[in-house]
């Protein structure tokens, strides 16, 4: 075969298929995301109804709740808490499995935020204002009236503690790890719109176009909205109480009124910014507040001992642990005790893991599913384990000091026991300032994240870089305020939290889905691995002269070079690759365009199955700094580039410049005969599939590190 000119029409064997390839114009930008009527309607709907039969008629209202709250908590506590279990097994196999590998992005993808940012706001999203709520209220009530065994002795004070890491620990955070895996991998591996119905599609495919995928979403919605306004709920009683001791305004309606009108303008301008201003730093804020209140209680409490009750506390949750995962208590059934703590948290974990989840895809691209896996169930508990160590055994230290009338207070009335515990340490005003400044922060980047993921739910997006409109975020934070309000007009955080228990039961029915769902597109795809033989056997080892392999490995070419190539061997190469396969009766085609950033062009040769999943062979031109061992003359240029292939799940990180004409064919082919194997192996398993349009042939540039950014860099 020999090196044609792209300009020649009608090379031998081309059997009259013009090779002639003009360079396309870049891809218009995708609009703006239209609402989804039907869900956004639909759970509008359901939401008002809820929320003005709970105003209308509230005792009919509570006792309905409470109702059905105690069926659920008598029969179907054994669900929850089998459920709770799976689910974290679930995503720790992913983690340890071979699928821990896979880049939640591109194979080339870095991650886009730092490990401080990025923990913070997950942090700050997966967990609001109810931690400073309950790490105080917990512990004290677990002591005074734990599930089994005896109370108010040292084995109840340390099980006490452990009971509360273990409704705030790694079982909650797998959910969100389960949820938050998922659909990063179908957003940015997949190049799938980041919904839930993406994440199913494996399963039901184009079935979720219809009623179906409908009520997943609006089920999705409601768990959303009662999950946050949950938190919220719990958020606005306690800073009222914090605002009744600065400055002597009354606890009740009205102070909540206004502290949820604050919270909603607030939250409304952090998600109009968006991820990167509002959210971002809000997230980072909070978690340098919380850490000062954290510092200041155990320097100025009693040190040794805090310290000492720590550690004795993580030993005794590891130990614990595996033994209160699957612990149903099944000869004491205490009903009451699992539907207001155990059940109620697994609830309302379920009910925020689609949006906390769809929260922590967005801000996790390029991350390995082992990573994002094991920094969401790690990272964010070590935390949560230091709050409430040390938050927790101050409150115990001082009930078991012979405060009693503290005690009794933070059981009976939850929302006083933070503030109660902090006016005991010096300077208690300024820290009674600073928790609520920072419970504040905690309320509103719960509620402006919220608010941004269910414009997500309920819009039609396209492209996983879409957003839900700012009407959208604005009408989401303004409803789910005026939800929160009706709640607690009605029955208080109590019936906040019997609405969570029961959402939360239809949802976990669709995470079910997602496990099943998700574990079969990752098989797929290591499927796929197993029938992409590996590039390096299909590199040429040989072929040629030895003075052509050394040169290949000596030589770094600049832009006019790596441009001579693309012209003169690569281009015409793919090219009577695509006439062949036309030929042979197969969708083929080559296209080139302009390569952001670049003076150069790339191509992409594509083979479309009506069925199944495209193959996609590329190559991009990579700028790099010209490494220091190479020879290079004073008037050499600082940069080269190599041309690297890539296919549908990012760069395969070898060169190609310097193949002839038979070994670039060669590698396509290689490539090609693995696909097709592919195929086989997975054929009658439905996948999601990527696109020709899906491959990432236009950001790849935005994970590289470029020679301009190198030299800042150093």
């Amino acid at each position: 075969m020999t090196n044609q000119s792209p300009d020649h029409m009608n090379p031998p064997g081309t059997n009259g298929v013009p090779t002639t390839l003009p360079p396309l114009q870049p891809p218009a930008a995708a609009p703006a995301p239209k609402p989804n009527w039907v869900v956004f309607i639909g759970s509008g709907i359901l939401i008002v109804l809820v929320a003005l039969w709970a105003i209308i008629l509230p005792d009919n209202a509570g006792n309905v709740i409470t109702s059905i709250t105690s069926w659920i908590s008598s029969n179907l506590g054994w669900y929850y808490i089998l459920t709770a279990g799976l689910m974290l097994g679930f995503v720790i196999f992913l983690a340890a499995s071979r699928h821990g590998a896979t880049k939640l992005g591109p194979d080339h993808s870095k991650p886009q935020f730092s490990l401080f940012t990025w923990t913070s706001m997950l942090f700050a999203a997966g967990i609001g204002i109810d931690l400073m709520f309950f790490s105080v209220a917990e512990p004290v009530t677990q002591y005074y009236a734990p599930p089994a065994g005896d109370t108010e002795n040292i084995e109840a004070a340390r099980q006490a503690i452990v009971w509360t890491l273990f409704h705030y620990g790694p079982i909650g955070w797998g959910m969100y790890a389960l949820m938050g895996g998922a659909f990063a991998y179908f957003a940015y591996r997949r190049n799938m719109p980041l919904s839930i119905r993406a994440i199913l599609t494996p399963l039901f495919g184009k079935k979720l176009n219809g009623w179906f995928g409908h009520t997943v979403d609006i089920a999705a919605v409601l768990g959303t909205v009662f999950g946050i306004a949950t938190s919220l709920g719990i958020g606005v009683v306690q800073l009222n109480y914090g605002l009744h001791i600065l400055f002597g305004i009354k606890e009740g309606v009205g102070a909540q009124i206004g502290l949820i009108v604050l919270s909603v303008l607030m939250a409304t301008m952090s998600t109009v910014s968006g991820v990167e201003k509002g959210i971002r730093r809000l997230s980072e804020l909070n978690v340098v507040l919380a850490i000062v209140l954290l510092v200041w209680v155990t320097v100025t409490g009693k040190t040794r001992q805090l310290l000492d009750l720590l550690i004795m506390n993580v030993g005794d949750f590891v130990s614990r642990f595996p033994h209160t995962v699957l612990d149903t208590f099944g000869w004491e059934q205490p009903d009451d005790w699992m539907a207001g703590w155990t059940l109620f948290f697994w609830a309302w974990w379920i009910a925020w893991a689609p949006f906390v989840g769809l929260f922590l895809a967005r801000i996790s691209r390029g991350r390995t599913l082992r990573q994002f896996i094991t920094g969401v169930l790690v990272i964010p508990f070590l935390f949560i384990a230091l709050f409430i160590s040390i938050f927790g055994n101050a409150a115990l230290q001082r009930v078991m000091g012979g405060d009693d009338k503290f005690g009794q207070e933070a059981m009976n009335v939850p929302e006083h026991g933070f503030y109660d515990l902090l006016q005991d340490y010096p300077a208690a005003p300024f820290v009674v300032g600073l928790a609520t400044v920072t419970g504040l922060l905690f309320y509103v980047t719960s509620a402006d994240s919220g608010a941004l993921v269910l414009a997500n739910f309920t819009s039609r997006i396209t492209d996983s870089k879409q957003e839900g409109t700012k009407g959208l975020r604005i009408f989401w934070s303004v409803t789910t305020g005026l939800l929160t309000l009706a709640m607690l007009l009605v029955g208080g955080v109590s019936t906040l939290q019997g609405a969570t228990l029961i959402i939360g039961l239809p949802f976990s029915v669709v995470m079910y889905l997602v496990m099943v769902s998700f574990y079969r597109a990752l098989r797929s795809e290591a499927a796929h691995g197993d029938g992409y033989r590996s590039a390096a056997a299909n590199r040429p080892t040989g072929g040629g002269n030895w003075r052509q392999r050394l040169r290949r490995s000596t030589v770094f070419p600049t832009a006019a070079q790596t441009r001579r190539f693309l012209e003169a061997t690569a281009e015409p190469a793919l090219a009577d690759v695509v006439a062949e396969l036309r030929h042979n009766g197969t969708d083929a085609s080559l296209t080139r365009k302009r390569e952001e950033g670049t003076e150069l062009d790339c191509l992409v040769l594509s083979v479309h199955y009506e069925s199944d999943e495209d193959f996609s062979y590329q190559v991009h031109p990579v700028a790099h700094v010209v490494p220091s061992f190479a020879y290079r003359n004073p008037n050499s240029a600082e940069s080269y580039y190599r041309l690297e292939v890539f296919t549908g799940t990012g760069s395969k990180d070898y060169d190609i410049y310097g193949y002839t004409s038979e070994q670039l064919i060669s590698d396509v082919l290689g490539h090609l005969e693995s696909h097709l194997e592919f195929l086989r192996i997975t054929e009658g398993n439905p996948v999601a599939t990527i696109s020709e349009n899906d491959a990432p042939v236009t950001d790849w540039h935005e994970d590289f590190e470029s020679p301009e950014d190198h030299e800042a860099s150093k």
